[in-house]
């Protein structure tokens, strides 16, 4: 690998930024994929690009154009990022970080966050629309937000929609759902956008307990990052 690539794919990689590595098998030349960008010796197809971003959003590894390109993904640790660090996001941040997730907690109110026992994730002390621009949600994030505060679950939610977010929740009701659809629509959300919003938030199983809520959340995010790497 030429040294310029190489510093390119190293600093992507210490970003975090989900890319792949795309290589010629009969001529040995390479190219980096990731973000909307392709850098490198090779000229890629519309059909290979769209490939290799599908195996970069499912972190799978493979041949691709009739076996003579090897597509090395390189991803982090898919994200849960969590709005609002109340009695659930206590019992979800531990059950994500099993399942493989780097979990993430935004809440502004610092009492909430130095109170929960949130099993070592990071924590962002920020309004949700700050705290959100930090995280920047890609193909590997999902987003659940917990605080039944529109304050905080709406700004959340819009940011979330325009970000490629392979997974949107929000707690509540189906009733405080019809509400919180309405106030969306008022910010300028489509129908289409609002049907990605999963609310009530996680797997029907008829959860009553935080424990019980936190595990149909995991289940139904899990179910959402393997549907999108079919």
């Amino acid at each position: 690998m030429k040294l310029g690539l190489l510093s390119q794919l190293q600093s992507r990689i210490a970003a975090k930024a989900p890319c792949a590595l795309v290589t010629d098998t009969t001529t040995g030349a390479q190219t980096i994929v990731g973000g909307g960008e392709v850098v490198g010796e090779l000229s890629l197809s519309a059909d290979a690009l769209a490939e290799i971003n599908r195996l970069i959003s499912a972190n799978q590894s493979n041949m691709i154009d009739a076996s003579t390109l090897f597509v090395r993904v390189y991803s982090p640790l898919p994200r849960m990022v969590i709005v609002g660090a109340v009695h659930i996001a206590q019992s979800l941040v531990p059950m994500a970080q099993l399942a493989g997730f780097e979990a993430i907690v935004i809440d502004p109110r610092s009492a909430f966050l130095t109170a929960s026992k949130l099993a070592g994730a990071t924590a962002i002390e920020e309004w949700p629309d700050d705290g959100m621009k930090k995280v920047q949600p890609d193909s590997r994030t999902a987003v659940v937000t917990l605080t039944h505060d529109p304050k905080l679950d709406d700004p959340a939610l819009l940011a979330a929609l325009r970000s490629p977010a392979f997974y949107i929740g929000a707690l509540g009701s189906r009733k405080t759902h019809e509400k919180r659809l309405q106030r969306l629509r008022d910010e300028g959300s489509t129908d289409a956008d609002l049907t990605r919003i999963r609310g009530p938030v996680g797997l029907n199983i008829n959860a009553i307990s935080p424990a019980e809520i936190a595990v149909s959340i995991v289940a139904q995010v899990i179910e959402a990052l393997r549907a999108g790497a079919k």
